[in-house]
């Protein structure tokens, strides 16, 4: 039987060369007669079991309890008296997760098949692939949800394959992450704990695990996850492949309330981001789509979430590793995401690797340096694109965001291309505004002093729809923020995918729409012509737009009335700098 192990080139070439030249001096001595002994070659079927023994995890989960709680992935419904309703609702304070839930749901619990059924039939050479450390930091995390990490990583990664699992404590304040958790991991193996002696923020704590790390590729994982069967082999590949990839896998959702594992085996999405610098979610683009050339090809994106990828060691050094000027999470990952493609490398995500994860209610701590970190990436890598980000966000200007010369100075040192090349070759749906001056910033009214144009979607996914309002101007561009273009159309394009605003003839009142894609004709309901006189006509209606103080919701908002001199009716943008 074949033993399941590394493979040691210079031992085997040393062999291989041993046992030709002993095999020479047979031939010589025996001249043309029968050997009694052959050469034996290794059959497919012993390969294929070799690399099933090859597939053993570091530890095999147990027999699925279809009773369990959460079991194959399944919401878990609880009926809970006052009592246990009152904890519930403390542990999502907590945490931003309801741990409650999570701890009645096993450490070790399986998921259902999440991936593409054609991801089954990929064969791999355990053997020839790289191995890889696994990076968790975390800050105050629950045990639950940390620990079904870190039994998620060990019962589904290969103990051929996988070097350690690093857990990075970044100074951790609660009492059961100090010795209960030293004592819990010192039973597991491959299993290492580091922690940091005083608050790092997930930037610079990912650093601390990943400098002592053995594997060649660094795989980086959050600290509320679980790993669906066979993540870890299509990512390995994909960097034994190409050495310049950073490559992702695809993150399905587990519910923060029910901890339902809510994976799709569909086409997953690309990462993207708006003129906020805030990731987006897209479909892949046609052009994508046609590029592959099966569904288990690797997708490229534009940008990452951040929080899972694998990277090449050796060339998430020579990337430059993070910044470490930045701190908590947010905005870094668009930084690495420019980098990544402006220096050369592609930044992919591989539909046959799943991890799913706890998108938190909302961040249980403070993230007050994120903006910081846009800065910086706005300041080393966009050029003079980073005007269009200021100019949606003024505040930013004036945040303290550190010295950037050792990045820049990084960035020419790798001689990476300008952000003009990354719009147009990587990101080419993205809308980039036009800004021109004096049309653009926010939009007030001369009769209704100091109010603007204000739109505010009430769910951050769905940008369209919703109607337009009056509202006191605040100057922090954001929902505040339009651009008139030289075709006549009012944009909303802090977001992405941009909205126009449109003309309603029946209601009267404005709303946002879609813009027209690329190419197409421009929709006579969303043309206004914004005249020297500072009226905003309507081409469709043939009416004007006027600052109404009061409206069917009792909400002031503009409204198409017969144009008219009246100053309501008079409009002029004022770019907050």
């Amino acid at each position: 039987m074949a033993l399941c192990g590394r493979r040691n080139r210079p031992k085997l070439l040393i062999c291989l060369f041993g046992a030709s030249f002993v095999g020479y001096l047979i031939f010589l001595r025996h001249g043309s007669g029968d050997l009694s002994v052959t050469s034996r070659r290794e059959s497919p079927g012993e390969r294929d079991a070799e690399n099933e023994r090859c597939k053993k995890p570091v530890y095999e989960k147990p027999p699925v309890d279809p009773n369990a709680p959460g079991e194959m992935g399944k919401a878990v419904k609880l009926n809970l008296n006052a009592e246990e309703k009152k904890k519930e609702e403390e542990s999502i304070k907590k945490h931003q997760i309801n741990t409650y839930v999570s701890d009645k749901v096993s450490l070790h619990r399986w998921l259902p098949e999440r991936w593409n059924p054609l991801c089954r039939d990929l064969k791999y050479d355990y053997q020839s692939l790289p191995s890889t450390s696994v990076v968790i930091a975390f800050y105050n995390e629950a045990w639950s949800t940390l620990l079904r990490t870190v039994h998620s990583v060990l019962e589904t990664s290969p103990d051929i394959l996988l070097k350690e699992v690093v857990l990075v404590d970044d100074y951790s304040d609660r009492a059961y992450l100090k010795e209960p958790l030293e004592k819990y991991i010192s039973a597991l193996k491959k299993v290492r704990l580091i922690r940091a002696t005083k608050r790092e923020g997930l930037v610079r704590a990912r650093l601390l695990g990943a400098s002592i790390t053995t594997g060649s590729v660094l795989t980086f994982l959050d600290c509320h996850c679980e790993c669906h069967q066979g993540w870890l082999e299509p990512l390995l590949h994909r960097i034994k492949e190409e050495p310049s990839a950073v490559v992702c896998p695809v993150i399905d959702v587990i519910d923060w309330n029910t901890f339902q594992y809510l994976g799709n085996s569909g086409e997953p999405q690309i990462g993207g981001f708006d003129w906020r610098l805030v990731f987006t979610w897209h479909t892949v683009p046609e052009y994508e789509q046609k590029r592959r050339r099966s569904a288990t090809d690797v997708i490229r994106s534009p940008t990452m979430a951040g929080g899972l990828f694998a990277v090449s060691k050796n060339y998430f050094h020579y990337l430059g590793t993070y910044d470490t000027g930045m701190e908590v999470w947010g905005g870094e990952n668009l930084e690495f995401s420019f980098r990544i493609w402006q220096c050369g490398g592609s930044l992919e995500i591989h539909p046959c690797s799943h991890v799913g994860h706890v998108f938190p209610k909302k961040a249980p701590y403070s993230r007050s340096k994120a903006l910081a970190n846009s800065v910086r990436a706005a300041e080393v890598w966009m050029d003079e694109y980073k005007e269009l980000y200021y100019h949606r966000n003024p505040h930013a200007r004036l945040e303290a965001f550190g010295d950037v010369t050792a990045r820049r100075e990084l960035r020419e040192k790798l001689g990476c291309k300008n952000f003009k090349w990354y719009l147009e070759n990587i990101y080419p749906d993205i809308h980039v505004p036009e800004d021109r001056p004096g049309m653009f910033g926010m939009l007030k009214n001369r009769g209704k002093a100091n109010y603007c144009f204000d739109y505010n979607p009430a769910d951050e996914h769905t940008v369209v729809g919703q109607r337009v309002i009056l509202y006191p101007c605040h100057g922090m561009g954001q929902n505040q923020f339009f651009e008139y273009s030289m075709d006549g159309e009012i944009r909303y394009n802090t977001r992405e995918p941009a909205g126009c605003i449109v003309g309603d003839n029946i209601s009267t009142y404005l709303t946002v729409q879609l813009c027209r894609k690329r190419g197409k004709p421009l929709s006579v309901d969303q043309k206004f012509v914004f005249r020297q006189d500072g009226s905003l006509y309507h081409v469709m209606s043939q009416k004007c737009v006027e600052a109404v103080d009061k409206t069917d919701n009792n909400t002031p908002a503009p409204a198409l009335r017969p144009c008219s001199d009246s100053l309501h009716q008079k409009w002029f943008f004022e770019e907050r700098t």
